[in-house]
């Protein structure tokens, strides 16, 4: 396999972010960030900050020890008079929220996530004895709805691709585009279909990350933890043939190792995936609302079905806990338990007619 490289340059782009944003943050965060560094990737803590800054201005308006302070002014005495009844308080403050001129509504995934990092904070805090408690540890989760899930059928996939790599029912402006990057936009759907990847970890892909020989990629996971994903023949074919014209390309300083570029010859970032995704799906799947992470429930889906395997589905996707899965997957059990529920007749008739003697 090629050698790991640790910080590409999405990685330092987010380092030198944090840094930006510490500066108007309380002092004892710069020791949290150094301290969980080891343990988490540079996207995770500057994902981790933005939730935070959300906590302090809320902290701000209605925790009285914080009254008429700037975020940078809130000590870890602050934080340690945070109570059950506060961090309930947050979580409904969260449904409806005002930044600057923005307001956001967060559903439950979102209100998990916060809580997750302010959990992290607090946890990091107590275990270094800054705050005489860990009362973060303390909140439940909120619950999760179960939602179906929003997939592609077979013949869906099939055609997507036939999608891409056609360029059919595309505006005039978008097919013209689509001269300049179906190779690549083909190779990035077909590896989003083909392997589970994350979108986050997909754009984060160097050229010396694809090993031919064993058909594997490295790819840097949740957490910072490098691990090999492997892939198919089909998706072996597809990303050569792109690699091929890839290496032809120049790339702008500090991109050269990105597999995947922008016309402007940059790293391709989270969002233009998210676009050229929405974009293809649209011309299929019309009535879906087709994302990156709906081409990795796509995958996970067909997997699970295929093997029957939970535990196989959450490794190759990289959940840390298989109840991740089992929540997300489990219900194709339930619809084929139902299914069998109906596909067995005891009489040809069904019940027989009681009012015939």
């Amino acid at each position: 396999m090629p050698e790991m490289t640790y910080h590409n340059a999405r990685d330092i782009k987010n380092i030198e972010w944090l840094r930006q944003m510490l500066k108007n943050m309380p002092p004892f965060c710069a020791e949290f960030f150094r301290g969980i560094t080891p343990e988490t990737t540079p996207l995770t803590r500057v994902n981790y900050a933005r939730d935070l800054m959300i906590f302090f201005d809320f902290l701000l308006e209605y925790k009285s020890c914080c009254a008429g302070k700037t975020i940078p002014e809130i000590t870890e005495d602050d934080l340690a008079q945070v109570t059950m009844t506060d961090l309930e308080t947050y979580l409904d403050y969260l449904t409806v929220y005002q930044r600057g001129d923005k307001q956001f509504e967060d559903d439950e995934a979102a209100k998990e996530r916060k809580l997750s990092s302010l959990r992290t904070l607090f946890r990091y805090l107590f275990r270094k004895q800054r705050i005489p408690s860990n009362v973060a540890a303390l909140i439940d989760m909120p619950k999760r709805h179960d939602r179906e899930i929003i997939r592609l059928e077979v013949d869906e996939v099939a055609k997507l691709l036939d999608a891409v790599d056609a360029g059919s029912n595309l505006t005039p402006k978008q097919a013209e585009y689509h001269k300049k990057t179906r190779l690549r936009d083909l190779a990035l759907i077909t590896l989003l279909l083909g392997t589970g990847i994350r979108v986050s970890e997909c754009v984060g892909l160097d050229m010396q990350d694809i090993d031919f020989e064993i058909n594997g990629f490295l790819v840097t996971r949740k957490g910072g933890q490098r691990v090999v994903l492997y892939f198919s023949d089909e998706v072996a074919d597809v990303l050569r043939e792109y690699l091929d014209w890839r290496r032809t390309l120049d790339a702008q300083p500090g991109h050269e190792r990105a597999l995947f570029l922008s016309t402007q010859r940059r790293r391709l970032d989270v969002r233009s995936v998210q676009m050229l995704v929405k974009k293809y799906a649209a011309v299929v799947t019309p009535l879906k609302h087709i994302t990156p992470h709906k081409l990795r429930s796509t995958f996970g889906t067909n997997l699970y079905a295929e093997t029957g395997d939970i535990y196989l589905v959450a490794d190759v996707l990289g959940h840390a806990d298989v109840n991740t899965t089992r929540r997300h997957y489990a219900a194709q059990s339930d619809e084929n338990r139902r299914k069998a529920a109906h596909s067995v007749k005891l009489r040809d008739g069904g019940y027989p007619d009681q009012t015939k003697k």
